[in-house]
């Protein structure tokens, strides 16, 4: 049997591997209508041979843990993009997201029936990133619920 090698494109998430913790801000929404400040804490790992990104995520407010989640991404060749397999805390359906990088910065959207869900990972280094996730209901207006700077541990 023929062993598979990874592709420079599989190659390119290995920028998000690491461990990063970071301020993060929430814009008030139906589901936090106050907002604020949480701490942000992010585990990437390589996994399956350097096929795909597992991500474990946890948000931490007022002192205790409030919201997990967990994240698959790999290269879809498929169709030729980036892909995030997301579940968390929520006990919603997983969110399936998808998109491409460009330059340093990946952009992976969700079509589900409420909405969509933009998340965009800013890779300018290797001691930081930005991570943003916008919504909208049709596409054309994007709302930003969350943002962050993390910071490499």
């Amino acid at each position: 049997m023929e062993t598979h090698k990874p592709t420079d494109a599989h190659r390119k998430l290995e920028t998000l591997i690491g461990a990063w913790m970071g301020e993060e801000h929430i814009h008030p929404s139906p589901s936090d209508p106050k907002g604020g400040t949480a701490i942000g804490r992010v585990h990437n790992r390589l996994a399956l041979d350097g096929f795909v990104v597992i991500q474990d995520y946890e948000r931490e407010r007022n002192g205790s843990i409030s919201f997990w989640g967990h994240g698959v991404f790999s290269w879809d060749p498929t169709h030729h993009c980036y892909a995030l397999h997301w579940f968390d805390s929520m006990g919603m359906t997983p969110s399936v997201f998808h998109g491409d990088f460009q330059k340093t910065v990946l952009t992976l959207i969700s079509k589900e029936k409420h909405g969509l869900s933009r998340a965009v990972f800013t890779l300018p280094d290797d001691g930081s990133y930005t991570f943003r996730m916008d919504v909208s209901k049709e596409g054309s207006h994007w709302y930003t619920c969350t943002e962050c700077r993390y910071i490499r541990q």
